[in-house]
């Protein structure tokens, strides 16, 4: 069996995940109607579009949380059945979201080591007594979380609850607990959402950096086509549920459809 970091050296470029077909309804409503695109190793893959575009559901289909009626999903090169949640976060997908969903009573470093959970594999009594193979288990644990700390520059807040911090660091503080799993795909649902310009400027090069230095394959929903343009290797476009285009920044950036459904001088950013 190839491990997370093995299979990430493997076929670089190849692709990790597939949505063929993908609709998605609740009641009458179409949230998704026969979309389609893959996710390729080692990108930034954007997914955007205007308000109700339905970028949300998908990435719901994608870490299980919503099952489709139609269409299927591949992640690498399996077809999934009708996963749960943390089925998917062992096999490889973690997300941020949003609306910051942290414990905010407890601190940087134990927020981060929540993530931790698909790495911990002692049972309950082993963990209550803390002796050999458990001991062993969370001093690795609590290493990997101060390098995540170290990587996204918060050694400073590492003991701060997170309900006390700025809003910007908050944001970073969930990248963090979502690296702490070591993704093979990681999820950004809106990671710049409410952030001022120096924010921003930081993500995005954290974004990068966890791209280039953990081979990490990245999907973000983002509003800021700015970013989009600067950090994206490619962009899927949706509008009313369905893909209206797919393709580098620049392509995106000049297709006509897109152009009035979404990068309009009403939505120019």
């Amino acid at each position: 069996m190839v491990s997370r970091s093995d299979a990430r050296a493997v076929d670089p470029g190849s692709e990790l995940l597939r949505v063929d077909n993908i609709s998605l309804s609740f009641g009458g409503v179409k949230a998704l109607t026969d979309v389609s695109f893959d996710i390729l190793r080692g990108e930034v893959r954007a997914i955007i579009g205007p308000n109700g575009a339905g970028k949300s559901s998908m990435l719901n289909v994608i870490n299980g949380f919503y099952h489709p009626q139609e269409g299927e999903v591949w992640f690498a090169g399996e077809k999934r059945r009708n996963p749960k949640p943390h089925n998917i976060a062992y096999q490889g997908i973690a997300r941020t979201f949003q609306n910051i969903a942290l414990f905010k009573g407890m601190s940087t470093l134990d927020n981060i080591m929540t993530g931790r959970f698909t790495h911990m594999n002692q049972n309950l009594l082993m963990q209550a007594l803390w002796r050999g193979p458990a001991e062993r288990e969370e001093i690795a644990n609590r290493e990997k979380a101060e390098e995540i700390i170290d990587f996204l520059e918060i050694q400073a807040i590492r003991k701060t609850p997170v309900g006390r911090l700025p809003y910007g660091l908050q944001k970073r503080v969930e990248l963090g607990r979502a690296l702490a799993a070591e993704p093979e795909l990681l999820l950004l649902d809106e990671p710049m959402a409410g952030m001022n310009v120096e924010e921003k400027e930081d993500m995005s090069r954290f974004i990068l950096d966890v791209k280039d230095e953990f081979g990490t394959t990245i999907a973000l929903i983002e509003h800021d086509m700015g970013v989009v343009m600067d950090i994206s290797d490619r962009v899927v476009v949706l509008d009313y549920g369905k893909k209206i285009g797919d393709g580098t920044p620049q392509q995106v950036r000049s297709d006509q459809t897109v152009i009035d459904a979404y990068l309009g001088v009403a939505h120019d950013e």
